[in-house]
Parts: C-alpha cells; structure tokens; sequence
C-alpha cells in the first residue's frame, strides 16, 4: 500500500533561522562533532571521498533535527530544507550567514596557491 506523498513543509524566515541554527549546533554535539572528525580524516581531503563518507554523515545529523520540523526523515528532506534555506538566502542575511558556516562545516577548505606562486609566463 503506497503512503500519500508528503507535504513540504512550509516554514517562514524566522522559523528557517531556528532550524538552521539548530542543524549548525548539532554538528558541535561531541558526538556528532567525533562522528564528522572520523569521517574527514577517513576521506583524507579528497573531494571523491567527501562525497562517499562526509556528506551521509552530515545528511544524517541534519536529518536528525529537521524531522521535528515535518521534513522526511530521509535525503530528500535535506535537499528541502536546502532549498528553502537557498531561497531565504537573498531575503535574510543572518540565513546566508548561517548557511555559510554550515556549508563550512560540511566542505573541506580549499587550498589556495601561494601569492606571487609557482605560475609564471614563459
């Protein structure tokens, strides 16, 4: 018996800043903090291996919250939340800046090259 698709759910901006911060404090629970730790050090800074090992345990601390909010309790209600999070981001500066340091807490930091580098023209 197929279950009736489920809503999505609908929060406004103020409801959205609860949440994220509440997804952003989650990754700081030692717990969740151990959990990520042991999945970048697994993937060694390997932008492929993020993606196998980081990003399904980020989903998942994610998920742990955002259930309580009427998101399904599977990868598709990340991506929901994402969106709306996206979508509130042009409108509320404290959203873009939680989404930023989310993102930070999701994605290695890029290496930039050195100033005055290694590139010069022949």
């Amino acid at each position: 018996m197929a279950s009736a698709p489920a809503q999505q759910p609908t929060l406004t901006v103020e409801q959205t800043r609860v949440v994220l911060s509440e997804v952003i404090q989650a990754f700081s629970v030692p717990e969740n903090a151990a959990r990520m730790d042991e999945a970048r050090e697994s993937a060694c800074n390997d932008m492929g291996k993020m993606l196998q090992l980081v990003l399904p345990v980020a989903t998942l601390i994610q998920q742990e919250v955002i259930k309580a909010y009427g998101f399904n309790n599977e990868g598709e209600g990340v991506l929901k939340f994402a969106r709306l999070v996206k979508m509130y981001e042009t409108q509320d500066p404290e959203i873009a800046a939680m989404s930023t340091k989310l993102k930070s807490l999701l994605l290695p930091p890029l290496s930039t090259p050195p100033i005055g580098g290694a590139i010069t023209a022949s």
